[in-house]
């Protein structure tokens, strides 16, 4: 909620700083973009990608976050961004007090290395697949705005893109498509339940 009011804040005051829509039309449609692009529910009332600075990537990366855990909602899941910041910020305690025991705490629970390892993993692996597939989109001829906008739209599953993708997809190559659409699988299945499909010792059991 934090994080969306931020967003929503943001959003608000550089559309009335930019005249970009009367102060009632501006506060509607910041809060509803924000909100549905956060969500990766995919709905718009305006063109987001036409807003002023930095405001289409700032929702994009809301996207990246998505819901929360459990949900129906695309993108890595706050839960996971949560504990990677957690995750984080105890590696620099740790190299300020090298023998103290931090523990990752999700409110006052203890959050196990093993679940901590995991989310890791996860993002590791989300990261590689997304510039592997930006490779690919690119390979084909699209530009770099509209290649990482629609890969992550679609391994957010999302819906909405920028550059030429901004209206539809349908001027994209083939190929490009073909790369969004596994995408598209690999968001929506939450990446290892289809890496898992290729791994020799799966086929095994």
């Amino acid at each position: 909620m934090l994080f969306l009011a931020g967003l929503t804040t943001i959003t608000v005051i550089t559309l009335w700083l930019t005249d970009t829509y009367d102060d009632i039309v501006g506060l509607r449609h910041a809060l509803f973009e924000v909100v549905s692009v956060a969500t990766t529910a995919g709905f718009a009332v305006a063109d987001f990608s036409g807003w002023p600075g930095a405001l289409p990537f700032l929702l994009f990366v809301a996207a990246f976050v998505g819901g929360c855990s459990g949900s129906t909602a695309g993108g890595m899941k706050v839960i996971r961004i949560i504990l990677i910041l957690k995750q984080g910020m105890r590696e620099v305690m740790r190299l300020i007090h090298p023998n103290a025991v931090i523990a990752v705490k999700v409110g006052k629970v203890s959050v196990p290395d093993s679940i901590a390892q995991a989310v890791w993993g996860f993002f590791s692996a989300y990261v590689m697949l997304f510039f592997l597939m930006l490779g690919g989109v690119m390979a084909t001829g699209v530009d770099q705005v509209t290649a990482w906008s629609s890969v992550g739209s679609a391994l957010n599953n999302l819906g909405p893109a920028l550059g030429e993708a901004s209206s539809h997809y349908g001027d994209l190559p083939s190929l490009a498509k073909w790369i969004l659409v596994l995408a598209m699988l690999l968001g929506r299945l939450e990446i290892f339940t289809v890496l898992v499909l290729f791994t020799p010792a799966f086929w095994r059991r």
